[in-house]
């Protein structure tokens, strides 16, 4: 039967009837909400191309006929999804807000059915307002959803990372770093990735309270070179923001706290509060948080990740005002080896780095005193110059970045975190194997590296002292006489720390 049969067997007032229902509910979709225009365009495959993928490739003959240019590698590359965690997080809002989440759920199922295997990502999120940008972040949710799910939702059901076990017997008075010696080797340029130990995510010391002040003074002194963030990145900040404090409340429940409306953040060491809605999420993070903080957002039209927003009082070097609004490989650019041996490994990890699977690695370099913020042209620069005669080893200090990588489930941000701790180098006179491996690291180094880590102005001071105490402590039977220095098992540590850190610290 064709298509003139069919319309002639159908009474009029019937097809009209139903022609007349169609365009009722398109319009109550529309009238309900803006994003109903996108499952219409879905719906009828009138897609908008801006940030949309496409299910089909042109051959590479095809485009050097059309004179196209290939698309970006990562362009059709996303994250796991977490729409799975939605349900079960819904069961814990308000009716109202649960009919919401319900609503656009609907509307994200139909829209992925009307396009079997597209994925369409939002970005950014503020710009939604505009009624035609695509319907989803990276993970799969819709700002709709994000909206409904209201402040402070359930992060570790969204995200699969559990929030951290209370921290027990802890006294902010005592705390320390724990001794991060990430020495490698053989040492090669690489991430050197491992899982992130999630209950040290963030971590407080005795020196607490004068860090604060360090970097709420940095961020007067310096303003948008320390503290920034770039349009778009605003729901990527709150959700941080959030997931920050409830950590600190989970971790260190004596000494934060939410109001019972999630309102107001509660500082018993500082003694004062804050109102989360009236100052930004990363002053929030500056004023509370001792640690740095990269927000890096992917963009739809290649694919890639940019640094968008960010806190960060400890860069050596560098400061987020330089590097704001680079790609991942531009931000890594002075980094040896890096484009050859690393940028594609890393852009290919952040297009698809799972929101469950956080990481976390160290980088390490010698530092004369304890030089926490220093951006290029900083007079502290200066001492990297020159070898000073005067220069005793107690002025001497390992300084180690350690840093944790997690993608924030809602946004899809990925977010750089990292905090500075500082070690006087003779402590490793009573760490064992740490002095001949990071003696053999100095003096056998890749050439661009070391250069890179600018120990030179040191090693004078560094060199002597490290032989010294190799040599002890096989005599003391700290180190067989024949072991050969490679990377320890306990890295980043070294054998025995945790009694010697927790006898530190009086436990």
């Amino acid at each position: 039967m064709d298509i003139d049969s069919l319309y002639e067997l159908a009474p009029l007032p019937l097809l009209s009837l139903a022609v007349l229902s169609f365009l009722a509910c398109i319009i109550y979709v529309l009238l309900v909400t803006w994003r109903g225009r996108i499952s219409i365009l879905h719906c009828f495959c009138l897609r908008k191309t801006h940030g949309l993928a496409n299910t089909t490739n042109p051959s590479p003959e095809k485009e050097g006929q059309s004179g196209l240019a290939p698309e970006p590698p990562y362009k059709h590359v996303f994250p796991p999804s977490r729409r799975g965690s939605l349900a079960d997080v819904a069961t814990t809002l308000p009716p109202h807000l649960k009919r919401r989440i319900s609503i656009q759920t609907n509307v994200a199922t139909a829209v992925n059915k009307g396009s079997p295997g597209v994925k369409s990502p939002m970005s950014p999120l503020s710009a939604l307002d505009d009624g035609f940008t695509p319907a989803f972040t990276p993970t799969e949710f819709t700002s709709a959803e994000i909206e409904a799910l209201g402040d402070f939702p359930d992060y570790a059901q969204l995200s699969g990372v559990p929030l951290p076990k209370p921290y027990e017997n802890f006294d902010i008075t005592k705390a320390i770093p724990r001794p991060y010696r990430p020495l490698r080797w053989a040492y090669h340029q690489t991430m050197s990735l491992t899982k992130m130990e999630t209950d040290w995510w963030l971590e407080l010391f005795s020196t607490y309270k004068e860090t604060i002040a360090q970097r709420k003074e940095l961020y007067v002194k310096n303003g948008t070179s320390v503290l920034n963030n770039l349009p778009g990145s605003e729901p990527a900040c709150k959700e941080l923001m959030e997931m920050a404090t409830m950590f600190l409340c989970s971790r260190y429940p004596e000494l934060f706290w939410l109001s019972e409306d999630k309102t107001i953040f509660h500082n018993g060491i500082l003694n004062n509060t804050t109102n989360l809605k009236s100052t930004h999420p990363l002053e929030v993070l500056l004023e509370n948080v001792p640690e740095d903080f990269g927000v890096m957002l992917r963009n739809p039209d290649d694919g890639f990740y940019y640094l968008r927003a960010g806190v960060i009082c400890s860069a050596l070097g560098w400061s987020l005002g330089q590097k704001m609004g680079m790609q991942l490989h531009q931000i890594h650019e002075p980094i040896p080896d890096y484009k050859e041996k690393m940028q594609f490994s890393m852009d290919r990890y952040f297009s698809k780095m799972p929101t469950e699977r956080p990481i976390q690695r160290g980088s390490w370099g010698l530092e004369v005193d304890s030089p926490l913020y220093m951006p290029p042209g900083d007079p502290h620069e200066s001492y990297r110059e020159y070898q000073d005669g005067s220069l005793t080893i107690s002025r001497c200090n390992l300084r180690v970045d350690w840093q944790t990588l997690r993608r924030l489930p809602l946004s899809g941000a990925i977010i750089f975190n990292f905090k500075a701790v500082f070690t006087p180098v003779e402590k490793f006179r009573n760490e064992p194997f740490i002095p001949a491996l990071l003696l053999k690291v100095l003096k056998e180094g890749k050439k661009e590296i070391m250069k890179y880590k600018n120990t030179w102005h040191v090693e004078h001071v560094v060199l002597p002292a490290l032989e010294n105490w190799k040599v002890e402590q096989v005599e003391r039977g700290m180190v067989p006489a024949d072991w050969v220095e490679k990377t320890l098992e306990e890295s980043p540590y070294y054998p025995g720390w945790k009694e010697v850190w927790r006898d530190e610290q009086g436990f």
